[in-house]
């Protein structure tokens, strides 16, 4: 959590705890990223991760589905690559086997999370292994 605390003071943005109607958003106009209030840490931190991705990768609001659809792949990829290491993933597939919300609780992610880097795995975009 530190880690991403940092990233979000890098970046200038302001991290706000406020209910919204999703579990989190970023709002471009204000550099802001909304995270719901008691949420796990797992879940916190995949939503500011994936929150921090939108930001990062520069996202604005679109009504365009396919365009918000990619966006929110990307980010979900962009917070995968953050959060998981390759041996990180080897070692709790090792011992979990490929089950996403099995994998999700050893790894301290959400499952979406989790099959973003299995997305990025199948395209050869991480290294199985360090």
């Amino acid at each position: 959590m530190e880690r991403l605390l940092l990233l979000v003071e890098q970046h200038g943005l302001r991290l706000v705890e406020r209910s919204g109607p999703s579990l989190g958003g970023f709002e471009p106009s204000t550099s802001t990223i909304r995270i719901e209030p008691g949420l796990s840490s797992r879940a916190t931190c995949s939503v500011l991760a994936h929150e921090l991705g939108h930001a990062v990768l520069g996202h604005v609001a679109t009504s365009d589905d396919l365009v918000r659809d990619r966006q929110e792949q990307r980010a979900d990829e962009w917070a995968a690559r953050l959060l998981i290491t390759a041996r990180s993933y080897a070692d709790a597939e090792q011992l979990r086997g490929p089950h996403a919300a099995s994998l999700a609780f050893e790894l301290g992610v959400t499952v979406e999370i989790v099959r973003a880097y299995q997305r990025l795995l199948r395209r050869g975009a991480v290294a199985l292994v360090e």
